[in-house]
């Protein structure tokens, strides 16, 4: 006779059965028996932060981190819509994610009862699936088709909602599914020649990698292309770990404030090679690099979700194939002669190594741009992270990331990632250094979670650019309204004393000089230590001040 347990044991084992080791989250009463039933699963780690937004963003840089699906664990109502902004981010980010949301009991169901929630509804828009437990028996195969369907195809995030009297009621003790490991589709053997046969005639190729479902191999395997065919690479909005940045073919990325030598290389490439990614908004400069329905150039899309291929852009040639199925097969045919486009390559590096190296001083006692150069020759392995925010563009253009999964940002632009994103960093890789940059407005959206980090002595330096402003909005209000300003000022705490307060190291840079003697006893401090930059109001853009931008220069 089949022995008894509660749905909520029953769900610890199911998740003990995939892997998971890290759950983050905020404590709540709808899913007491969860935190109960963990207790007697030593090997899964319940990450409590201090908001449920920091939880899903965690989440979200832990699977984007491991490649298997962030757990994030939320109570109902206001749990729930608080972590809708880690789901939002998984889905644009194409990151595999399961948010368990506790939920009101079932016979409180359609009343609004207390923090009542449709989340099918609600989150039905930014979610893969969506779905609610209303039978414990049914555990095993609901968390086996979640982690399925977060790995399949297009990565992205899952939803269950458990009723608080399913977790805590009775159920009959069954086995765990199997860990899943989803199948990924391959290109057909006719697909890589169409493929070789186009670039063969081709003089100006141009590979553009990004998207989700990338693993360290993957990125190997990439590399190993270049190399072997002498192919240019690009690499999609906040995807510039997918290349070493020092390989000779990598040539910059393709994202805001895309280098005009690089936008101007795409619209004249007479065959583009999308691979993994989507070519959103971001990217396409605002789709305006490549023409829809039907681009100019020759497209060739490769692509893990159907749903992607002719979604936007009709290519001339669509393969249905996860990236790391399509390299190694065009891997596994003969080289192509990359002497027909070997010059177009070498001058694409070399237009990427100038456009990085000649920016602008920035105005100011401090310039962004010095102290991103002086973290990178510190600690150049380090796993970098950032939200949203004009300040960025400083670690984009120069910082250079030699490993696979050493940027975690979003492409989703969310403000306030970088600081979540840098805990799950620091858990998964303790023997790594961690660097967090944010702005002002950035940080002191998620910026309590530095309790976290404290509680668990995590390496992470944590830059502060403060220039007292949204720096970002601020920029386009001085574009359109000049000298017009409006809710875009900021008054900001000593973020030195903040950290401090926390018990963290905290240091302040108020002249480039004194930068690197900050840094090093920052980075030097046992547990987490924060540096505030105080940026001249100026410096609103890498490439022009703010008086320029006001008088349309």
């Amino acid at each position: 006779m089949t022995g008894m347990t509660t749905g909520a044991r029953l769900l610890t084992e199911c998740l003990s059965a995939n892997g998971v080791d890290t759950i983050f989250g905020v404590p709540g009463e709808s899913f007491l028996a969860v935190l109960d039933a963990l207790v007697d699963h030593p090997e899964m780690r319940f990450i409590t932060t201090r908001h449920e937004g920091g939880a899903s963003f965690a989440a979200e840089a832990h699977g984007k981190l491991t490649g298997r699906p962030g757990i994030c664990f939320v109570t109902r109502g206001p749990g729930a819509t608080n972590a809708s902004i880690g789901l939002h981010t998984a889905q644009q980010d194409s990151t595999p994610m399961i948010v368990f949301i506790g939920q009101v009991g079932r016979s409180m169901m359609e009343r609004e009862a207390f923090q009542e929630v449709d989340y099918k509804a609600y989150f039905g828009s930014i979610a893969k699936w969506v779905a609610q437990i209303d039978d414990a028996r049914r555990i095993p195969e609901f968390v086996s088709r979640a982690f399925h369907t977060a790995m399949s195809g297009r990565p992205g995030p899952v939803v269950l909602a458990l009723p608080e009297d399913m977790l805590s009621g009775e159920a009959p003790q069954l086995p765990a599914a199997p860990a899943a490991h989803p199948g990924q589709p391959a290109p057909r053997p006719a697909d890589i020649e169409d493929l070789r046969e186009r670039l063969g005639k081709a003089e100006r190729p141009l590979v553009i990698a990004g998207g989700g479902g990338w693993s360290a191999r993957c990125a190997a395997l990439l590399a190993e292309w270049a190399k072997r065919d002498g192919l240019p690479v690009g690499t999609e909005l906040r995807c510039q770990d997918y290349l070493d940045n020092e390989h000779p073919s990598y040539v910059g990325d393709v994202g805001i404030g895309i280098a005009p030598d690089l936008a101007a290389r795409i619209r004249e490439s007479d065959c583009i090679v999308l691979l993994g990614g989507r070519m959103g908004e971001m990217p396409s400069s605002g789709y305006t690099l490549l023409d829809i329905p039907r681009p100019k150039q020759p497209l060739v899309h490769i692509h893990p979700g159907a749903e992607e291929l002719g979604r936007v852009y009709a290519p001339t040639l669509a393969i249905h194939s996860a990236s790391e199925a399509f390299l190694e097969a065009v891997l596994a045919a003969s080289p192509l002669d990359g002497g027909r486009w070997a010059e177009w390559t070498k001058s694409a590096r070399a237009e990427y190594e100038r456009a990085a190296e000649g920016l602008p001083r920035a105005p100011g006692a401090v310039d962004p741009g010095d102290i991103v150069r002086t973290v990178r020759r510190l600690v150049p392995d380090a796993i970098v992270t950032n939200g949203a925010g004009n300040y960025a563009t400083w670690v984009h253009k120069l910082w250079r990331h030699r490993a696979y999964r050493t940027q975690l940002a979003p492409t989703n632009g969310a403000m306030g990632y970088g600081v979540p994103a840098s805990l799950a960093a620091a858990l998964a890789h303790p023997e790594k250094q961690v660097v967090c940059f944010a702005g002002d407005g950035c940080f002191m959206m998620t910026g309590q979670e530095l309790a976290t980090a404290v509680r668990h002595r995590l390496k992470i330096l944590f830059l502060v650019m403060n220039n007292n402003m949204l720096g970002t909005i601020r920029m386009h209000q001085e574009r359109h309204y000049p000298a017009r300003v409006s809710a875009t000022e900021l008054t900001n705490p000593d973020f030195a004393a903040y950290a401090r307060a926390f018990g963290a190291f905290g240091g302040t840079i108020e002249d480039g000089k004194e930068a690197e003697t900050v840094l090093r006893e920052a980075l030097a401090a046992d547990g987490p230590a924060l540096v505030e930059v105080k940026v001249d109001p100026e410096a609103l853009s890498i490439r022009k001040t703010l008086s320029e931008i006001r008088a349309g220069a």
